[in-house]
């Protein structure tokens, strides 16, 4: 699946400028990385479940992969990206992974796992949300407190509405980063979580994974 990527195509989708040689260098330890992740989980999950991805496009796919594949395990993904969503759909051919454009808040039903990871904390979709919540660099004369509490309502809102998709017990991929939103749900909601010790590099920016078992 990743020889049949359109890296031209994904260039301007991950980087402003200099998207060839980007992927150039994340290629190779997109993969590896990935794979370390996919077995990492394939020893955390049940086979026959239900999985929802929050944001899921390239590094994901080893892990989608072997969901499908080792375990015969459902996968629900959603991509804001529309770009994105169709060079995955064309990548994977008619039994490729099924990816969906859109929120996963419109996903249906019940998953006995959730993925979130490097979502909460996109510069992207939350430029003011990830510089001072995940990061700590506001600007104090630039920063916009309006524009993150707008955002950062958003973030509680769809945080709030994938987790109450989730069984408990449930497991939940996501960034160390965004353990405030998990902290803050389970506290909420008077449910508790045990995080595990290791955590996993995400192959383009680095974010430590972690696994943490819900109820």
């Amino acid at each position: 699946m990743y020889n049949s990527l359109d890296y031209a195509g994904l260039g301007p989708i991950y980087c402003d400028e200099g998207g060839d040689a980007f992927w150039q260098d994340r290629r190779m330890p997109c993969q590896k990385m990935g794979i370390a992740i996919a077995k990492a989980l394939l020893t955390r999950l049940p086979p026959r479940g239900r999985s929802l991805y929050v944001g899921a496009g390239v590094p994901e796919i080893p892990v989608l992969l072997m969901e499908r594949l080792e375990l015969h395990r459902k996968v629900c993904p959603y991509n804001l990206r529309q770009g994105e969503v169709d060079i995955l759909i064309q990548a994977g051919g008619t039994n490729g992974i099924p990816f969906s454009f859109g929120s996963a808040e419109s996903a249906t039903g019940t998953f006995d796992h959730l993925w979130i990871v490097s979502v909460l904390n996109d510069p992207e979709e939350f430029p003011n949300l990830s510089v001072l919540f995940s990061y700590g660099r506001a600007d104090p004369l630039a920063f916009d407190p309006s524009a993150f509490e707008h955002e950062r309502e958003t973030g509680i809102r769809l945080f709030a509405n994938c987790m109450a998709k989730l069984t408990k017990p449930g497991l939940l991929t996501t960034s160390v980063e965004e353990m405030p939103w998990v902290e803050h749900w389970c506290q909420l909601h008077n449910i508790s979580y045990q995080v595990d010790d290791r955590t996993y590099p995400t192959a383009l920016v680095g974010d430590p994974v972690c696994f943490i078992r819900i109820g």
